[in-house]
């Protein structure tokens, strides 16, 4: 089946952008709230796959590999089944240079679905932790999401900041490389691949981290999960909600938010827009 080019991706993703934009509040909300929750998920499927191999610096890579396999089901449930995820929708610059769509219309969008990513991650990171799940292998599981957690964290502004851009740049061409699919397959495996390359590398994802760091702080409730973790007290008092915000979610936010509106949007739109000339 024919495919879209590179030029029919850049119009149809303004085209999409004009749609996300006037969306009523609650609606966006709520679609804002379910892309959180299937990122959430994704996240904690992807520790429960790897979680053992993370232990061991022998097969750390290969459980990076793993869990990227799995956490591309995140990306594959926005765009199939709908919802509204804060780093796909940093492509509406596209829209806003097309000049369909106003700046205020577009920071109205993120800022509403940012809020909604946010709560749909929080609440399943409230409900893992109520499950008994982090349990698993012994504490591991547990241990892990804290070890998780903390590592982000602790994290310098500026690594936080660069490891944001090339999340976000990978994330938004894998929206990119799957809005030119016309069948199912074709956009599950455009999520599989470049997804997986994006969690394989470690890159910082923002509405991920709306799951991991507050299932982290959490999980330092629990002493068997806190003993798996084999943190140091140091490294335990650093995760809290405060360095959840200034030490990893501004950093990342902010570079996820360059990574796809500036490397894959504002590019896309510079090479491929043609522009009209007077006669």
């Amino acid at each position: 089946m024919e495919i879209k080019n590179p030029n029919q991706i850049l119009e149809y993703t303004s085209d999409i952008g004009v749609t996300k934009t006037q969306r009523a509040l609650l609606p966006m909300l709520i679609l804002a709230f379910l892309a959180g929750v299937f990122i959430a998920f994704a996240s904690e499927g992807s520790t429960m796959a790897a979680f053992n191999l993370f232990a061991n610096p022998d097969t750390y890579g290969l459980g990076k590999v793993l869990a990227g396999a799995v956490f591309g089901t995140g990306l594959m449930l926005v765009l199939l089944a709908g919802a509204e995820l804060f780093t796909g929708n940093t492509l509406i610059l596209i829209s806003v240079l097309d000049k369909k769509v106003k700046v205020t219309a577009m920071l109205r969008n993120w800022l509403i679905v940012y809020i909604g990513n946010f709560i749909g991650s929080v609440f399943i990171a409230y409900m893992m932790n109520k499950s008994g799940l982090f349990n698993s292998g012994g504490g591991m599981f547990g241990g892990q999401t804290i070890k998780i957690a903390a590592y982000k964290t602790g994290l310098p502004f500026i690594s936080a900041f660069y490891l944001g851009i090339m999340c976000n740049w990978l994330v938004c061409l894998a929206v990119w490389v799957a809005s030119a699919a016309n069948d199912v397959t074709g956009k599950l495996f455009s999520c599989f691949f470049i997804i997986g390359l994006f969690i394989t590398s470690g890159f910082e994802h923002s509405v991920a981290n709306m799951y991991y760091i507050p299932a982290g702080i959490m999980a330092k409730g629990n002493q068997l999960w806190v003993e798996a973790a084999k943190l140091s007290g140091e490294q335990l008092a650093g995760l809290n909600w405060i360095t959840f915000f200034t030490k990893n979610l501004i950093p990342v936010t902010l570079g996820n938010i360059v990574g796809g509106s500036v490397m894959v949007g504002f590019l896309y739109w510079v090479s491929l827009k043609k522009k009209k000339t007077d006669n």
